[in-house]
């Protein structure tokens, strides 16, 4: 049986020409988009502006319904929120809700797995399934909307870092941004998105040549090639001279900051050394770093770094005038790391030992 289109796979331009050949009126999409992306209904039904039939013919036509919440766990400090979603296929996603004193983000995932395999990363360890459709990619977004909105309050930052590399997935992620973006509907701010890649080059510069006023966000964790080699097998294709030159040019034509992401792990790249190499590597740009304690996974024997060596790490890069933020690790009792619920969830199915 020929699956359905799923209705958040269509921008406004594809949801009127498909209307026109129900020939419905083209006021209709316009109905339908606030429906979807302002009043968060879920099923055809809840569509009052909408006549009967045309409801009925929605759900016969269009699927509504992506994405299947399996688990949702919280953790202690009620601060983080995880979902295991099922996807049409029966494929396994996740996505993490942080919440903070103001601030509500969501970290969405662009893939089932991932191919760029990061050591200590739970879905470089779970292999590359498929890429998300953007309405998969959406529903994770509209998911947590729904679930804040329950509760009077609402989403301010989505951050594109779960399960998958976005970049590799370049157009299902631009299209779900835009469509979440758009006035009309979601309206969520551009400047409200960061995108973060492992350091895909070629994406790099044509996200720099689009000049969105989206958020750039790069995985770097090493400053050396030899380590970042063994850390992140990418960075064989796409060495750090490569990435640096790249970030440069995308500052150099957006004006904007880029954020480097850095995961702590004890005795690997967490000493002043490092932290030099790093500044040197980094000198004259318009940057942030964002360091965290690795949250730990299964198949990867690392550890997050101490306290007193994160703060000697930090203290190196401020005497080097890099700006630097030390994220609180969230979540880490629920496995709140990219594809570690989704790794454990394929463990229990297969009886496999991930």
């Amino acid at each position: 049986m020929t699956q359905r289109p799923l209705i958040y796979d269509f921008d406004q331009q594809e949801l009127s020409a498909f209307l026109k050949e129900m020939e419905q009126p083209a006021y209709r999409s316009g109905q339908i988009w606030q429906g979807l992306y302002q009043q968060l209904l879920v099923d055809p039904g809840q569509f009052s502006t909408l006549p009967g039939q045309l409801r009925e013919n929605l759900a016969l036509h269009l699927d509504f319904n992506g994405l299947t919440p399996v688990r949702t766990i919280k953790s202690t400090d009620g601060e983080t929120i995880k979902s295991l979603f099922k996807l049409r296929d029966g494929a396994m996603i996740e996505a993490v809700l942080m919440t903070y004193k103001e601030r509500r983000t969501v970290c969405i995932s662009t893939q089932v797995g991932c191919a760029v395999g990061c050591v200590f990363c739970a879905t470089g360890q779970m292999k590359f399934t498929r890429h998300l459709t953007s309405g998969e990619i959406i529903l994770q977004v509209l998911y947590y909307a729904r679930m804040l909105q329950a509760y009077g309050d609402a989403l301010t930052n989505v951050v594109i870092m779960g399960m998958g590399e976005p970049f590799y997935n370049y157009d299902a992620t631009l299209k779900a941004v835009d469509i979440l973006n758009d006035p009309k509907g979601f309206n969520f701010g551009a400047r409200r998105f960061t995108i973060s890649t492992v350091g895909i080059v070629p994406m790099i510069e044509q996200f720099a040549h689009e000049n969105r006023q989206v958020n750039l966000a790069v995985s770097l964790h090493a400053a050396e090639d030899d380590l970042r080699s063994k850390l992140i097998p990418i960075n064989r294709k796409y060495p750090l001279f490569q990435l640096i030159q790249a970030c440069r040019e995308y500052i150099g034509l957006t004006h904007r900051r880029i954020t480097f992401e850095w995961a702590l792990i004890d005795g690997v790249n967490d000493s002043p050394q490092d932290a030099a190499r790093l500044a040197a590597l980094l000198r004259g740009m318009l940057c942030h770093v964002n360091v965290i304690p690795l949250n730990p996974t299964h198949k990867y024997p690392g550890q997050p770094s101490q306290r007193e060596r994160v703060d000697a790490f930090v203290a190196e890069l401020g005497k080097a005038g890099i700006p630097t933020t030390v994220r609180t690790r969230r979540g880490v009792d629920i496995h709140a790391g990219c594809g570690q619920l989704a790794t454990q969830e394929k463990s229990i199915n297969t009886g496999s030992d991930q």
